[in-house]
């Protein structure tokens, strides 16, 4: 399958990539990265520490938007680190960015493949594909699909009391991306808070021991502490890599076809996803929304695949 990640790395993203690097189905056409977690100079970097990480130096990644469409950017160095890394002893990556700008390349990727058969995963806040629906809006009926991690609803937010940070950062593109008729799946803080990094599923990462999974470790055990002592759990969730593991193994995740709109103009509530769970509303069913998750199924699909990097 052809895929498009876009990310603001992080350390979930870093294993959301390294499930796609180490997955053979996947056929990754580029990483297009965003500002986010951390600006877009430490993004770029991280997409490509990475790859070299996981021994794919053959990866193209793409800078894309530094900023919101409308908005100051908000960043999370309080849980990613200075870096948006922390962990690893990190280095300046030995392959180039690509020339041109992550929008373009999306929109030229999506009108010279085959219709529907490229699908887009952004695992950051939606501004590139968002400015790619902006730049050419054909492109919307082109996606096989948009699986991103975003949102939440039983379990609301995780920046404010209602909105999740990838959509809190970048509303107006999360509204654009949820109204562009493409096909949208949605993984929300209701699953992605269902695997969890725990003690017992980091040791058994610890003992692949090679490049990617020591790395990879040593982002967890620094990414986990910020949400151990927030939520008072063993380990944090791992929000990213749930787009890639439903890419392969949908069959781990339970959902609905619902109506999700995107809060905007609320001071109190900006970034809130309002899912109509129940089907309350007549509007639009525009998105499948998952809410529940097989997540030693999960730990075992990104344990087996993180195994087979470098």
């Amino acid at each position: 399958m052809k895929v498009i990640i876009d990310t603001d790395p992080g350390q979930d993203d870093a294993a959301a990539i390294m499930l796609a690097l180490g997955s053979p189905e996947i056929d990754l056409l580029g990483i297009t990265a965003v500002a986010g977690n951390v600006p877009l100079a430490l993004t770029e970097r991280n997409a490509r520490i990475i790859c070299e990480m996981s021994g794919r130096t053959d990866i193209k990644v793409f800078a894309g938007a530094d900023r919101p469409l409308s908005r100051p950017l908000v960043t999370a160095e309080h849980v990613h680190g200075k870096t948006g890394l922390d962990g690893p002893n990190l280095f300046e990556p030995s392959f180039q960015l690509q020339d041109g700008h992550a929008v373009d390349f999306i929109v030229d990727t999506l009108m010279n493949e085959a219709p529907e058969t490229v699908s887009l995963c952004p695992i950051g806040p939606l501004t590139n594909i968002a400015l790619a629906l902006q730049k050419e809006p054909a492109i919307a009926g082109r996606i096989q699909q948009i699986v991103l991690m975003g949102g939440g609803y039983f379990a609301q937010g995780n920046i404010t009391p209602s909105a999740e940070f990838n959509i809190f950062v970048d509303p107006e593109a999360a509204a654009e991306v949820f109204a562009c008729g493409a096909p949208l799946v949605m993984m929300p803080l209701d699953v992605t808070h269902k695997v969890m990094t725990t003690k017992s599923r980091v040791d058994r990462i610890r003992d692949i021991d090679n490049p990617a999974a020591r790395a990879l470790v040593e982002m967890l055990v620094f990414y986990e502490r910020f949400d151990e002592e927030k939520y008072g759990t063993d380990g944090g969730p791992l929000h990213d890599p749930t787009t890639i593991a439903w890419l392969l193994r949908p069959e781990l995740f339970q959902g609905r076809m619902c109506n999700v709109e995107i809060e905007t103009t609320s001071k109190l509530t900006r970034g809130a996803t309002v899912v109509d769970w129940w089907g309350v509303t007549k509007r639009r069913k525009n998105a499948l929304v998952l809410g529940d998750v097989d997540a030693d199924g999960f730990f075992d699909l990104l344990i087996e695949r993180v195994a087979n990097l470098g």
